[in-house]
């Protein structure tokens, strides 16, 4: 080893120490190499990151109510409650006859734990007005687990079971995975309750002096749980029980009713059955049959494939003690997919690693290229470990920004590998050369890493749904870049140490920049210089056009999911019974069920799929829809069956709302173009989105046009004669509730059945309940003891009413929505609407409002979410920037060199037809730091060769020469490793813009910089002496700057 003689004490240099400890650099290299194999096989695994569900869900149901007196006694009250919840963003909701379902939004910008208070908070202050809601009302009802995704979901059928046999074996599935590790729930999940119907006409209790009030209470006497007693013997005490309870059918049919001195058995004027809910709220169906399913939520902290396996073995044991002809079929098989997701992207992370080493060898030869082979694993290594301890899985994120990262991180072990090079040309020994890399690009080469992380900033926190989603891309491209940093100054110089070969010479002159390339090259350098004005109008004009250009650019949220899964949702006219749905989607099944092309289909009658997706844009409860999960064998037949879908569709069921569509990444948002009409006036709400909806329907872009309150709907209203009423001792209370009793049902009492509770329900025979003329002759019972018809104190009208109504805010909004052709994106077509309705909505009175709704009211939100952290990001990167230029004007140069890569963005998407999204826009924004990066190398090469001596012009075109070979260098490196995740239909977008980008505005840097730097700060200062020979900028000594060194050939 040499040493240095003089009594001069040395700085610190840890490239030196590493060298002079090769004991603790072979310990923490085989460290580092072993905790990041750990954390690689330890850490989680998810298809797509956590983010949180900042949606709340409240539902109330009071049978017999009015749309009106729901909204103004259960959702007016609890809607202004509501608006008091901190972080909130907007109420939504939507009111039914008997019921509403009322949604709350938190804002974008609130972290977890503020969510979780703030749906705290909703259960408080809506108990803080219970007693201000109506008697009768049931609920409300909370449900703020609306983001539990299944990572298994299961289907339990079989030919010839029933339902609650099918469900007992549903119940033994849940108890056996509720064992198993790594299962936080197990849920049964399209469960249709068992009930005790009695059918007994009014007429029959009237003629025998009985009301439903006598029912219910001789019910209630007889399976009522009551205390018996007990007995105190002195010794012991001990409890009587009374047996006796209601415990099936049979048992209620005996129970007598006592009118006066007659009694009269129960099953002599009524049918008492056992039997499913009638008419039931939900159903479910695989592959045409009945099912009951079984999902799966993970707890955290567990790995998803491991917990799959878990849960595999479960349902194995399982299917062992089931009966021949049940059949256990799986639906949604998310470990499964989160392998072949990882294993995608981990191929496409060794295709990035093998081009990144490919250049690398061919480009510095092989030594130099086997030092920079074995410092990106150490990189990626220490990497994965820092991942799995701050609790970053692997995921679509985190493995897209590991391939990101890639062709960044090599740039460190780059500069530090050629400086060691060119110094050992030199003749230094190689301690030497490895210490010299460290004093002359240690600190500089920190501060352009902190610049290219700095520039992911606003990705890292932007407040919105979509900035968590993606949030790990900055930490992660962060902790590999910075990790690099510190491989290129410790391990890289060691490894140079023992890898690179000792020059025999002392170091000749040859003058490589000598060839024809690097002279052509040194012409058009010189030319733009001299020409500096032209360059620099001509780059404004082709930026100004780039900026044009993106108006051609199809512009979206997120992209679609390659998943083979087809969601089709059926839309029936409102008011449709929720049979009559079954019966059309029971024949949509039967049309695609001998398809070769898929390979099942999950039917779900009365709401959508359970979320066996994270972003999926669940479809609550509602009597008129039903949606179908159609399987396709892969990617290719999911396209054909759409296509097949949409034909039968569109042929065979042409009153059917229908919507055919792929799986979407990234935060839901429903239908492809949307646009909400609010304000206080129902009629004027509704007038404005008719015109609304007219437009949409001339658009020939658009399908399946219609509003969210949809049809009017029948509905018999009566108008009573209050003075024959009040004559007969009849209220119009007790006529609501005969007549939510005997047509709809009125719920008695409840038997237990083991666990089960089973409700007893006495209603109208089926003959008379399913007539409308029969509402007449329900009998009302009097004040007077006795009962007579509705007919002589009422009269049946018919009327058409409004089925539903939606508010947000509290105010009336209708949302007019349509479908689009595919490969049409959504935000270009809604943003030129809304902006063609400009005179529409200039029109408008006061307190009205048409606004943009879906993915691209989203998409505003959340690029304004980024927007509003790049003021950060700038001033981060200005103060890097004064630190290493110490220059304010040198920085602004730096700085404006950053935009240069929109130019080749553009033309990338332009050429490739990709979108320009969200994702896209991470891209651009992380083009910044990156083309800084090289700009701050060429500027720093510029001021060392004037410091050095140097005319300012000679050193304006010779640092633009000597560095565009390394500058180059990297910028291929970092484009060709985004190739492989440029295939991906998430991160393609990014990957174009950012390969455009670096190439086009790193070509632009060498012409536009130098221009830029002669125009500024290319005058000549006074020389106070004359040199007769400039030393190399390395030999000046007293330049407080820290120098910036790239290696020059």
């Amino acid at each position: 080893m040499t040493t240095d003689s003089s009594t001069e004490k040395r700085p610190f240099n840890l490239s030196r120490w590493a060298i002079g400890h090769p004991s603790i650099a072979r310990f923490l290299f085989g460290l580092i190499i072993l905790a990041g194999a750990l954390g690689l096989m330890r850490m989680g695994q998810k298809e797509d990151p956590d983010f949180t569900f900042r949606v709340m869900v409240v539902q109330a149901v009071w049978p017999g109510a009015s749309i009106q007196d729901m909204e103004d006694q259960v959702v007016n009250k609890i809607e202004r409650k509501l608006q008091e919840t901190p972080h909130l963003d907007f109420v939504r909701s939507y009111t039914r006859a008997g019921s509403a379902i009322i949604t709350l939004q938190v804002k974008g910008d609130t972290n977890p734990e503020q969510v979780k208070d703030a749906f705290y908070q909703v259960r408080k202050k809506v108990g803080d007005i219970a007693n201000e809601l109506p008697q009768g009302l049931l609920g409300p009802y909370f449900n703020d687990e609306f983001g539990d995704t299944f990572i298994t979901l299961h289907s339990i059928s079989g030919d010839g079971f029933t339902y609650p046999e099918l469900k007992k074996f549903a119940i033994q599935a849940r108890d056996m995975l509720l064992t198993t590790p790594g299962v936080e729930k197990a849920v049964i999940i399209g469960d249709q309750p068992e009930k005790i119907y009695i059918d007994v006409s009014s007429k029959a209790l009237a003629e025998r002096g009985l009301t439903i009030v006598d029912l219910q209470n001789a019910v209630k006497g007889q399976n009522a749980v009551d205390p018996a007693g007990s007995v105190d013997t002195g010794l012991r005490s001990v409890r009587i029980s009374v047996e006796g309870d209601v415990t099936r059918a049979a048992d209620i049919r005996e129970l007598r009713l006592r009118a006066g001195n007659q009694v009269t058995r129960l099953g002599d004027i009524a049918t008492v059955t056992s039997g499913l809910e009638d008419p039931y709220q939900r159903k479910y169906r695989f592959n045409g049959r009945e099912s009951v399913q079984v999902g799966v939520v993970m707890a955290k902290g567990f790995n998803v494939r491991d917990v799959g396996k878990d849960v595999e073995a479960t349902y194995q044991r399982f299917e062992e003690g089931l009966p021949y002809g049940v059949a256990v079929d799986q639906i949604s098989d998310q470990p499964e997919v989160v392998k072949d997701a990882v294993n995608e992207f981990m191929e496409a992370l060794g295709e990035a690693l093998l081009i990144v080493l490919v250049v690398s060898f061919l480009s510095i030869g092989w030594r130099s290229g086997l030092v920079i082979a074995i410092a990106i694993p150490l990189v990626l290594a220490a990497t994965f470990a820092i991942m799995y301890e701050i609790g970053i899985d692997l995921q679509r994120i985190s493995l897209g920004a590991l391939i990101i990262a890639l062709g960044l991180l090599v740039d460190d072990a780059m500069i530090v590998v050629e400086m060691m090079e060119r110094k050992l040309e030199e003749g230094l020994v190689k301690i030497e050369a490895a210490s010299f890399a460290y004093s002359s690009t240690a600190f500089p080469m920190l501060t352009g890493t902190l610049i290219t992380t700095a520039g992911f900033i606003p990705v890292g926190f932007a407040a919105s749904t979509a900035g968590e989603y993606v949030r790990t891309l900055f930490y992660v491209v962060g902790i590999a870049l910075v990790v690099s940093w510190f491989v290129a100054v410790y391990f890289t110089p060691w490894l140079g140490y023992m890898i690179l070969k000792q020059r025999k010479h002392a170091g000749t002159h040859h003058d490589v920049f000598d060839t024809r390339f690097y002279r052509r090259l040194r012409s058009t350098v010189t030319w733009a210089v001299r020409h500096r004005i032209i360059v620099l109008v001509m780059t404004l004009v082709t930026f100004g056009t780039s900026l044009w250009a993106f108006q051609f650019i199809p512009q979206n949220f997120f992209p679609q999911s390659s998943r083979p899964e087809i969601l089709v949702d059926l839309w029936l006219p409102e008011g449709t019974s929720i049979k009559e749905v079954e019966t059309q989607a029971k024949a949509l099944e039967a049309k695609m069920m001998d398809d070769q092309d898929k390979r099942f289909i999950a039917t779900y009658i009365g709401e959508g799929a359970p979320r066996f997706f994270l972003p999926l844009d669940q479809q609550l409860r509602n009597p008129n829809f039903a949606q179908l999960l159609v399987m396709a064998k892969d990617e290719a037949t999911r396209e054909r069956l759409i296509v097949k879908l949409r034909s039968i569709l569109a042929k065979d069921f042409p009153s059917i709302r229908a919507k055919v569509d792929r799986l979407f990444l990234g935060p839901p948002t429903g239908w492809p173009v949307q646009m909400r009409i609010m304000g206080p006036d129902r009629q004027e709400v509704r007038r404005i989105a008719d015109e609304v909806k007219a437009r949409f329907q001339a658009n020939p872009l658009l399908g399946a046009v219609h509003d969210d309150w949809l049809e009017q709907v029948p509905a018999m209203k009566l108008v009573i004669d209050q003075d024959r009423a009040r004559a007969l001792g009849v209220t119009s209370q007790r006529i609501r509730q005969m007549l939510q009793a005997t047509m709809s049902g009125a719920p008695l009492d409840d038997f237990r059945d083991g666990e089960e509770t089973v409700s007893i329900v006495a209603r109208e025979p089926e003959a008379t309940r399913h007539l409308l003329s029969s509402v007449d002759s329900v009998y009302i019972p009097t004040d007077f003891g006795g009962s007579v018809p509705l007919s002589q104190v009422a009269k049946v009208v018919p009327v058409m009413e409004q089925g539903i109504e939606w508010r947000r805010d509290r105010l009336p909004t209708i949302s007019v929505r349509g479908t689009l052709p595919d490969g049409v994106q959504s935000n270009d077509v809604v943003t030129k609407m809304y902006n063609d309705m400009k005179d529409l909505r200039a029109g408008l009175a006061p307190g009205y409002k048409i606004e943009i709704q879906g993915g691209a009211e989203d998409s505003a939100e959340s690029q304004a979410s980024i927007a509003a952290k790049a003021p950060i990001m700038l001033a981060i990167i200005v103060i890097l920037l004064m630190v290493q230029l110490q220059h304010f004007g040198k920085s602004m140069l730096v700085l404006a060199t950053g935009p240069l890569g929109i130019i080749g963005a553009a033309a990338a998407l332009l050429i490739s037809g990709a979108p320009f999204g969200f994702v896209a826009i991470l891209g651009v924004i992380a083009l910044l730091g990156i083309i800084m990066r090289n700009s701050i190398i060429l500027v720093d090469q510029i001021d060392q060769d004037i410091a050095a001596g140097m005319e300012r012009s000679e050193a304006i075109v010779g640092a633009a020469v000597r560095r565009f070979r390394p500058i180059m260098l990297t910028a291929l490196t970092a484009v060709l490793a985004l190739i492989p995740i440029s295939r991906a239909v998430f991160w393609g977008p990014l990957a174009y813009a950012m390969m455009g980008g670096i190439l086009v505005a790193t070509v632009l840097t060498i012409l536009v910089l130098p221009a830029g730097y002669a125009l500024f700060f290319g005058r000549e200062p006074k020389k106070a002496k004359t040199d007769a020979q400039a030393p190399e900028p390395e030999q000046i000594e007293g330049i407080e700057r820290p120098q910036l060194a790239l290696a020059a050939e």
